[in-house]
């Protein structure tokens, strides 16, 4: 059984020890040092988390990076820390299928969560040290939150309890902006309590266990329970929530950082933004709806973990890069099993790749069209390469290979205009609307004519052996 966390202090041990952590003791000043150390990483080859432990004028400490590397996002699922892309995605797709397992229901006094107590005189600024990401950031924003709601119709059909990342604006010292996109689960249940001009309770979790995080920022269904992936994803052990101490039917991971509890003030909209999102632009202001925090409890001595967002990749590209992929190639393979692997690394899936097995002539875009109907894709996809079974999706060598030698663009280039649209998507207009491009590099079968057939160059059966002797002399010289 892997290795897994059960709160963040675990994980950040854990990078520590593999040399994926860095500790600055010297105090920083919020800006521009935490985000500038953000996007460094970013820059870095080796993209370190960094724990800043005195930050001027707040009293907590700060991480930033913590998933920000595949040595990282490795380290989370407890695997070796030079675990190849390809070799995370498939045993994420092998854990997947362990879903459900249900998570511990802790009693209050056992959550780390609650060790403190806030009910009166709120402040966000006495326990989180709230800084500008970009600098042109329109306020202090918290970009990797885990946003607990249910739904108002059936509070206690834990199968509907969401838990998503939602970015987060802070307006006041007990006031936030919440960006809730049609698309996101939290409109739907945003729209059952504004129908009958209800607040909708909230819990915001921050500082969770990796895979928490992980998967408060992945595409299930919305009947689906995020708690029950995490301890999939953990290779069956349980992951563990406490009840929030507003509202009895949210449940919040026991052992996070902080928690900010409250409501969405119903049929309140305020201007929310800009920021800098991850299509590596800002984004605009909008109307979006204000969250009221009534309640907070945190940990002794917490620690503050927020993402940096920036031109790819940075952290949030990390993050969602096989969260994104995994999910979609489970809805595109029980449709359509020839389909081999989904790369939705590219700025959260508005790129994509899948690999699969063409059946016959124009089988390969299928795969595509189903993309464009999954919950994801049908907002966020935008550019789908198909390729062969043979190619490697996840190694762009091999996908440019495909691309310059298996398309002819009066044939095999599609275009679908007046499709949704990912609104963050600065090339979209009106924002949330947008063509779809499908590129298909596949080798034509029959019935599909293929006027030039060529025969493919295949590896020598010894090269496996001499990988393994050479990747052996490699080792031993690095030592």
């Amino acid at each position: 059984m892997a290795k897994s966390y059960k709160d963040l202090r675990e994980f950040l041990a854990t990078l520590e020890a593999e040399g994926q952590l860095i500790r600055i003791k010297e105090e920083v000043s919020p800006e521009p040092d935490i985000g500038a150390a953000g996007r460094a990483c970013a820059n870095l080859e080796e993209k370190p988390a960094v724990l800043f432990e005195k930050v001027k004028g707040y009293k907590y400490s700060v991480v930033t990076n913590v998933h920000g590397s595949w040595a990282n996002h490795a380290l989370m699922l407890g695997m070796p820390k030079n675990s190849s892309i390809k070799e995370q995605f498939f045993e994420l797709n092998r854990r997947w299928d362990k879903f459900p397992v249900p998570p511990v229901i802790l009693p209050r006094e056992q959550a780390k969560c609650k060790e403190n107590t806030i009910t009166e005189n709120i402040n966000l600024f006495d326990i989180l040290p709230l800084y500008r990401i970009n600098d042109q950031d329109g306020g202090f924003f918290i970009s990797k939150a885990s946003v607990v709601t249910g739904d108002p119709e059936e509070p206690e059909n834990l199968d509907k309890l969401n838990v998503g990342t939602y970015r987060i604006q802070v307006k006041d010292v007990d006031r936030i902006g919440i960006q809730a996109l049609p698309f996101h689960d939290i409109a739907i249940q945003l729209r059952k309590a504004e129908k009958v001009n209800e607040p909708l309770p909230i819990a915001i979790a921050l500082g969770n266990s990796p895979l928490v995080t992980f998967m408060a920022s992945t595409p299930v269904a919305y009947n689906q329970n995020e708690y029950e992936f995490v301890g999939a994803l953990q290779d069956g052990v349980p992951t563990e929530i406490v009840k929030a101490d507003t509202a009895e039917h949210l449940y919040v991971p026991a052992h996070a950082e902080v928690v900010l509890e409250g409501y969405v003030i119903p049929r309140v909209r305020t201007c929310e933004g800009p920021f800098g999102e991850f299509p590596g632009s800002y984004s605009g202001a909008r109307l979006q709806c204000e969250i009221k925090i009534t309640h907070i409890t945190h940990r002794d001595n917490p620690i503050f973990e927020n993402l940096y967002l920036g031109l790819p990749w940075t952290e949030i590209d990390y993050l969602m890069a096989l969260n994104t992929s995994v999910p979609i190639y489970k809805q595109l393979k029980a449709t359509i099993p020839e389909v081999q692997a989904v790369n939705a690394m590219y700025t959260h899936g508005i790129g994509e790749i899948i690999s699969v097995k063409s059946r016959y002539g124009g089988f390969a875009k299928s795969a595509a069209f189903r993309l464009l109907c999954t919950p994801h894709g049908t907002a966020y996809a935008k550019i789908i390469i198909l390729v062969d079974e043979f190619v490697d999706p996840f190694n762009l060598e091999q996908v440019m290979w495909a691309l310059t030698t298996r398309v002819k663009p009066t044939k095999d280039v599609s275009i679908i205009q007046n499709c949704a649209g990912m609104p963050l998507d600065p090339s979209s207009y009106p924002a949330g609307m947008h063509d779809k491009l499908i590129i298909d590099a596949t080798t034509p079968v029959p019935p599909e004519p293929n006027p030039r057939a060529v025969e493919l160059l295949k590896p020598s059966p010894a090269t496996p052996k001499w990988e393994a002797i050479i990747r052996n002399f490699m080792n031993q010289q690095a030592k």
